[in-house]
């Protein structure tokens, strides 16, 4: 059998799905993490829906409705297991204007259009266009959101009634403050020094009363001092549920309706996304690398985000979103699937029939003070250092100004308006220089390099001396066809006037080849340039026709023999071509790593193709990479290798010696060994290939499963069943290599980050996995890796 040549003859465009016995039935079984999981979620959504419900203005059993639903329906339904979702306190501000403008009847049935968009949405494949957003317009969503409800329900905690409006509230404030009442104000200065303290408790003690929920905890302490002092303060009445709003036909204008309508389905569907891309993160810093659980499939996210606010507001609940801080407490107490979620759901349900005396205990303002808590956590310092960082402040100030003096929607519009314009801005400042240094000209060319600026840059290069020593220093990633055509066709202008030129990067790398005419310095270097066509070529040597084999050399152009009648030739051929051209110029090097040691940044795992050439398409030297090559690119769980220890023992040494920076698993095209794991069939005799390549059979069930999104590459679909295989295979063995403890140790430590890799082998072209360094990827796509040189660039673009 020859391994890793695809089959030409035929292709497989639809994926046969293995074998398999008829499955029994499953039983419902719960995990012990989950269990435990769902009741410290239940404990943090209780108080927290109800302070929603009360900042909203809605009755108080929307949010518990809400609450349940989002459990139920988004926690079966959802494409993230562990996010889990429910009332929002980035949807206060937007519901709480539509019960202004058009009644709690009217908001529940915007609520359920809301969703019937979101199943839309979802339809059209569209989820990961929600990504697209700048973050620092999310972060100043969020930050204004949560500016608005601090205002709000700081008006409730000095025993006042909030305004409608965030302005409105700040004019308010100084009467306010000059009419508090002192019960009130006890109730919820208490409910935030727990809030703020209980995390911070101390010792062992506090290790053990911490893993109870701080909001639990404040809420409950502020119910109990309020009824044993018997404070006056308005507490929650919870009506029978006999009397339950339920939705009504929208009253009101039609583009006011359609206006609420796209800003919950725009709020809860970015929001929803960015939490379940969150969790992923929190999922893969896991010690065990979340092995085990699937990583979120958005689409199905927002579908059941959909199905969620469908049946909330049908049943007269608040609009549901993902939310970070219950999906945080989930995936930190443990949580291994979707059960959890539900049964927090499902405990949400039974609190609201079974705990309405107990509940109606509850202070307003303490709720008041949890949700202006969480308003005022919602504006983070990590966000602002972050988009300070990458120059986007004004972006983010212009996003959160908008959203507290106009609204959600017009706030992210001019955050979009804003980010456009500092794109462009951005695009077009392009600073070009020129000074004179040792004898040579220096232009210096900051930023992108567009058809913008090349009336600059034409006027910048012609005022270079003819015949000069010319180089051009450009600091930027881009260059456009236009800026490329400029630049060259001036460059050989300025040759043949006798000039030199010379391109370079902004660490001062050149980036340009020279001339044909200056690069044949001498014959012995002239053949053997890095990775020129070799087919069978050994730097343009053929041996000869007849006589025996050791003869041949540059002179020879006979056609060439029968490959097994030269092997021996071309490998001498090569030894000796190393050791006349090469070794001269990597001894020193060498030496230094035989003084020093092995010191690899990265341990690189990859098939045994003979045409995958691992230093060829990384551009690595000696001592670079740590490199193990298998059929099949596998890396075999732990326990499972059944006496060959090789996979594991390399994975060690590189993890806990060698101490890699990175792994890379590389699959490639036209894989032999995926293409025999797909022809297989349970009568095939046993040999030494078929007990390996059943290390293989994870990643076929993999492609073949239900739950995971077929791979991509660079947007498309693959070619065939083998592409898609090779692919999948990928993604499955960097799963199996967050199994080993080294390896998910260093990952928890965050000194150890993998990569998957794809290379196509006829195209010569690389794709890398997205995102698999910080969250495995948000689905399987990998993207291709473009050129460098700014020739290449430009002809790419």
């Amino acid at each position: 059998m020859t391994l890793c040549t695809p089959d030409r003859t035929t292709t497989r465009p639809r994926v046969q799905r293995p074998h398999s016995p008829p499955e029994r039935p499953r039983r419902f079984r719960v995990a012990g993490a989950d269990l435990s999981a769902s009741v410290a979620v239940f404990l943090i959504a209780l108080p927290l829906s109800l302070g929603i419900a009360l900042a909203t203005g809605a009755p108080l059993q929307s949010g518990l409705v809400a609450a349940a639903v989002g459990g139920l329906v988004a926690g079966r339904f959802g494409g993230s297991p562990l996010q889990v979702s429910g009332p929002a306190a980035g949807l206060t501000v937007v519901t709480a204007e539509l019960i202004h403008l058009y009644g709690w009847r009217t908001t529940c049935a915007i609520t359920v259009l809301a969703g019937l968009a979101q199943l839309g949405l979802s339809a059209l494949r569209v989820a990961r266009s929600a990504l697209a957003v700048s973050p620092a317009i999310v972060h100043g969503m969020l930050a204004g959101i949560g500016v608005t409800i601090a205002l709000a329900q700081l008006h409730i905690v000095l025993g006042g009634t909030p305004q409608s409006s965030a302005v409105d509230n700040v004019l308010g404030l100084p009467s306010q403050l000059a009419d508090i009442h002192p019960a009130a104000l006890v109730i919820s200065a208490l409910t935030v020094a727990v809030l703020l303290c209980w995390p911070k408790l101390p010792g062992r003690a506090g290790q053990l009363v911490r893993k109870v929920p701080a909001a639990l905890v404040a809420v409950a302490g502020a119910t109990a001092v309020a009824a044993f002092a018997g404070l006056a303060v308005p507490r929650v009445d919870l009506p029978s549920w006999s009397s339950h709003a339920l939705p009504g036909l929208p009253e009101g204008p039609v583009l006011g309706i359609a206006a609420g309508v796209l800003t919950i389905t725009l709020v809860t569907s970015v929001q929803s996304l960015l939490s379940a891309v969150a969790v992923d993160k929190l999922v893969a810093n896991r010690p065990d690398g979340g092995h085990g659980v699937p990583r979120s499939a958005l689409d199905r996210e927002l579908a059941g985000q959909g199905a969620a606010n469908v049946v909330s507001g049908a049943l007269g609940g608040l609009p549901v979103a993902g939310v970070a801080v219950r999906s945080v407490a989930n995936v930190s107490a443990g949580a291994v699937s979707r059960a959890s979620t539900m049964l927090h759901g499902l405990w949400i349900v039974l609190a609201a029939l079974l705990l309405v005396p107990v509940l109606d205990l509850i202070p307003l303002p303490a709720l008041a003070a949890l949700v202006m808590v969480v308003g005022i956590q919602m504006v983070s310092i990590t966000h602002i250092r972050t988009v300070t960082r990458h120059r986007e402040v004004v972006v983010y100030v212009v996003t959160v100004t908008g959203v507290v003096l106009v609204g959600i929607l017009e706030g992210v519009a001019l955050g979009i308006a804003v980010a456009i314009a500092v794109a462009l801005h951005r695009l077009t400042r392009t600073r070009i220089t020129r000074e004179e240094r040792d004898g040579r000209q220096l232009l210096h060319v900051r930023g992108q390099l567009t058809f913008l600026a090349v009336p600059r840059l034409s006027r910048a290069l012609h005022q270079l001396p003819h015949g000069s020593d010319v180089v051009v220093e450009l600091d930027g990633s881009f260059m456009d066809h236009a800026a490329y055509e400029t630049l060259s066709d001036w460059t050989a202008g300025h040759l043949a006037h006798g000039g030199t030129v010379e391109t370079t990067g902004p660490s001062g790398a050149r980036i340009a080849e020279p001339p044909a005419s200056t690069a044949s310095a001498s014959a012995a270097h002239s053949c053997c340039r890095p990775w020129t066509p070799w087919h069978n070529h050994q730097c343009g040597e053929q041996p000869a026709t007849g006589g025996p084999e050791g003869t041949g050399g540059p002179e020879e152009t006979a056609a060439p023999v029968e490959p097994r009648r030269t092997t021996g030739l071309h490998l001498a051929s090569g030894i000796g071509k190393f050791q006349r051209n090469t070794a001269p110029l990597v001894r020193d090097e060498l030496a230094r790593l035989a003084r020093e040691g092995q010191t690899p940044s990265q341990l690189f795992l990859t098939c045994a193709d003979s045409r995958l050439v691992t230093s060829m398409i990384t551009s690595s030297g000696p001592g670079d990479l740590f490199t193990v090559r298998n059929v099949g690119n596998l890396v075999p769980l732990p326990g499972e290798e059944s006496g060959d220890d090789s996979v594991a023992a390399a994975i060690e040494y590189a993890v806990e010696v060698l101490r890699v920076e990175s792994i890379t698993v590389c699959g490639h095209s036209g894989c032999g060994a995926m293409q025999a794991l797909l022809n297989a069939g349970p009568d095939d005799p046993p040999s030494p290939l078929r007990r390996w390549l059943r290390h293989g059979r994870p990643s076929l069930e993999r492609m073949a499963s239900r739950r995971h999104a077929w791979a991509r590459i660079s947007g498309r679909l693959p070619a065939d069943a083998v592409e898609q295989l090779c692919l999948t295979n990928v993604v499955q063995q960097l799963d199996h290599l967050r199994a080993y403890e080294p390896v998910a140790r260093r990952l928890a430590e965050g000194t150890l980050t993998l990569h998957g890799m794809y290379f196509h082998v006829g195209e010569a072209q690389a794709y890398l996995l997205s995102g698999t360094d910080e969250v495995h990827s948000y689905d399987d796509v990998f993207t291709r890796v473009m050129p460098t040189d700014p020739r290449e660039t430009a002809r790419a673009s």
